[in-house]
């Protein structure tokens, strides 16, 4: 299991969930990734996305105006 970091910071929506979404399809079940971004919207977009398609939501929050998600890749 490995950790990754994306850094969508200054994408507008829709990009930091498609952007995580493509990375995600390169990772291995158990890997975790965190997101950083600067798109508010993807405080409530990635866990969402995390939900619909069955992987582990593990932190998300929001300071100074940056957001900060981690997730962990399940088999799909």
């Amino acid at each position: 299991m490995s950790h990754y970091v994306l850094d969508v910071r200054y994408m507008l929506c829709p990009m930091p969930v498609i952007r995580a979404q493509n990375r995600v399809a390169e990772l291995a079940p158990g890997d975790t990734l965190e997101v950083h971004a600067t798109d508010p919207g993807a405080l409530h977009d990635i866990p969402a996305w995390c939900r619909i398609n069955g992987h582990e939501l593990l932190t998300a929050t929001q300071q100074d105006g940056e957001v900060s998600i981690t997730l962990r890749v399940q088999a799909t």
